[in-house]
């Protein structure tokens, strides 16, 4: 019995993060706090390093509003990495709607939008919660 416990704490623990999750639950998930800054409409914007990646949080009452992805040395993600971060902020069939120069995609279910462009001076995913 305690090993069926230990064995769920671990598989609930390296998880992905995703939209909507609390401070703490991100934290574990995304690792090191770079930079942490209140922004003038009460978010607070979280930026966490792990691996290979930056994460860029944006809170709104501790829940998880927008999340950005991009690679620590700057270059390209992969199709692979932008479709691993698209499902995990999402349980619903995300949709191409490219238009312009950056691309775009909406969640089926219709919860969530995301963005891969050029973001602070790197490429990025961007995934926001349009509930809100």
């Amino acid at each position: 019995m305690i090993a069926l416990v230990l064995a769920l704490c671990v598989i609930a623990s390296s998880a992905p993060a995703k939209l909507g999750d609390n401070g703490e639950r991100i934290e574990d998930a995304y690792g090191t706090i770079v930079q942490r800054r209140l922004r003038d409409d009460g978010t607070v914007s979280v930026v966490y390093a792990k691996g290979r990646y930056l994460y860029m949080v944006t809170f709104a009452n501790n829940r998880s509003i927008l999340e950005s992805y991009s690679r620590a040395n700057g270059t390209d993600l992969s199709e692979k990495e932008i479709t691993k971060f698209l499902k995990a902020n999402s349980g619903a069939k995300w949709v191409p709607d490219n238009s312009g120069s950056e691309r775009h995609f909406k969640s089926s279910d219709g919860a969530a939008e995301a963005t891969y462009g050029i973001l602070n001076g790197r490429p990025a995913l961007t995934v926001r919660d349009i509930r809100r």
